[in-house]
């Protein structure tokens, strides 16, 4: 049988070394006892076998960082289950990463419980300021922790607080920090640490952060267990604070507001949606309806809503994508570069009076520097957005709609299939009604050469075309003249 008697300070270094040598030598866990005293006591034991031995070990950097944790644990046994586990990880890999084996699952309690111990030292340890003679301040420290954490959890001080020197004390060592360097000691009496004049600046802060509306006394003494409340200078304040809390929540009651801000109307009219029950009856009444649409989430960053315009009662109806830049500014559709074009190759195509609006209502775009870049509507915002489209088209009533661009085309049909197979065909409307396909103006100004032009006049033809259907345009021959002349 085998002794290791681990020593209260450095115990990971000692634990590691001997773990080494048993396992090169292949001792099995029964054969050696884990002694946390300190000393050998009654156990003499045979001496530990040397460092060469005819098996190879191997260990995962991730095991040796548990077991530095798991050490730390002032369970009797950690010891020993943290060699039975790299035992049989010698011939089972796979066991420390199974979270079902009963052993890897008490390694992990055992873990956490000394993780969660290190996060309540780092919050809170408490530091007085102790008398100085050299140019770096000196600061003192208690603290009692669950576990045996000082080693592992002192250097998050030592990096935090660098440029001062310290100690933290506890029950079983002494930890310092002096001239940059960290250094572990025995245990020592509870100092006599001074009062410290910034405590009252503290517990100023502390009660007057203090929400209590918010208070829970579970939760509290969860995060903040009773045992630390002797040594934290704000707990003192509690009980205080606690008796005053119905009082004060009474008080801030007493002084909300009882009746709301004049802007309030404002944000409350905005924020408004017209009922789908509802629905306006007239143009007029459904652009200021639509005006308050909070339907999607692209009112949000858009300048406003931006309607459609033309002839209400003009027997054809040009669909676009959504407004750009310039329309968002103006609040009116198709003014930009692509509506200019649209404008000259509707006078080209010789049709009379049109209703041109845009499937989605407002502007989508990505901020780049001072500039904003289009961005395509995606299929929810088209369909949340198809309401109002509906809506225009009953009161328009268009015998025909020309969908300029892939957008406007599902809009108008709920069908997504490429434009080059559909453009110039008359398709069916969701609500029944007649579509013609085209392409989008902005779609032309993105092409160059001959493409560009083929483009054009397939737009244009396709104008003209509607305007047949419609009854609003001239005849053939003059388009013919404008095609070949271009």
């Amino acid at each position: 049988m085998y002794h290791v008697s681990l020593p209260q300070r450095g115990f990971f270094d000692v634990w590691r070394d001997n773990a080494r040598r048993f396992l090169v030598n292949h001792v099995p866990p029964d054969k050696i006892v884990w002694d946390r005293s300190g000393d050998e006591g009654l156990f003499t034991g045979t001496a530990a076998p040397g460092m060469d031995g005819p098996t190879d070990v191997t260990v995962t950097r991730s095991f040796l960082k548990a077991a530095a944790s798991v050490l730390c644990h002032t369970q009797a046994n950690a010891p020993a289950l943290l060699y039975e586990a790299l035992y049989r990880h010698q011939t089972d890999r796979r066991a420390l990463t199974n979270p079902a084996d009963p052993l890897s699952r008490k390694l992990a309690r055992l873990q956490k419980a000394v993780g969660r111990d290190v996060h309540k030292m780092h919050a809170f340890v408490r530091f007085r300021e102790l008398p100085s003679d050299g140019p770096r301040r000196r600061f003192g420290a208690w603290f009692e922790p669950d576990h045996l954490i000082l080693e592992i959890a002192t250097p998050f001080f030592a990096r935090r607080f660098a440029d001062m020197d310290w100690a933290i004390a506890t029950p079983t060592g002494v930890a310092r920090f002096e001239e940059g360097i960290l250094s572990f000691h025995p245990p020592a009496e509870r100092p006599d640490l001074p009062e410290d004049t910034s405590e009252a600046l503290w517990g100023t802060y502390f009660s007057n952060i203090f929400n209590p509306a918010r208070l829970h006394l579970q939760a509290m003494r969860s995060e903040m267990p009773l045992k630390y409340w002797k040594n934290l200078p704000e707990t003192r304040l509690i009980p205080d604070m606690l008796a005053d809390a119905e009082s004060r929540v009474a008080a801030m009651h007493a002084a909300m507001p009882t009746r709301a801000p004049a802007r309030a109307e404002r944000i409350l009219n905005r924020l408004s949606v017209p009922e789908i029950s509802a629905l306006p009856q007239t143009m007029d009444d459904a652009r200021d309806a639509a005006s308050r649409c909070r339907r999607c989430d692209l009112c949000e960053a858009a300048t406003q809503t931006v309607w459609g315009e033309g002839d209400p009662s003009a027997p054809l109806m040009i669909v676009g994508e959504q407004p750009g830049d310039n329309e968002d500014i103006a609040g009116r559709p198709f003014i930009g570069p692509a509506g200019q074009l649209l404008t000259q190759l509707i006078r080209d195509a010789g049709i009379g009076p049109v209703w041109k609006t845009n499937a989605v209502k407002h502007f989508k775009f990505r901020p780049r520097g001072k500039r904003r870049i289009h961005q395509s509507p995606d299929r929810n915002e088209i369909e949340h957005c198809r309401w109002w489209l509906d809506l225009e088209r009953r009161l328009v009533k268009p015998k025909l709609a020309l969908a300029l661009g892939a957008t406007a085309a599902y809009a108008l049909t709920g069908t997504d299939l490429p434009l080059r197979a559909r453009r110039g065909e008359i398709e069916t409307a969701l609500d029944g009604g007649a579509v013609m396909v085209s392409w989008h103006p902005s779609h032309i100004l993105r092409l160059s050469g001959n493409a560009a032009s083929r483009a054009r006049s397939e737009l244009l033809t396709d104008l003209h075309a509607a305007g047949a259907i419609a009854g609003k345009a001239e005849p053939s021959s003059a388009l013919t003249q404008r095609i070949n002349s271009d």
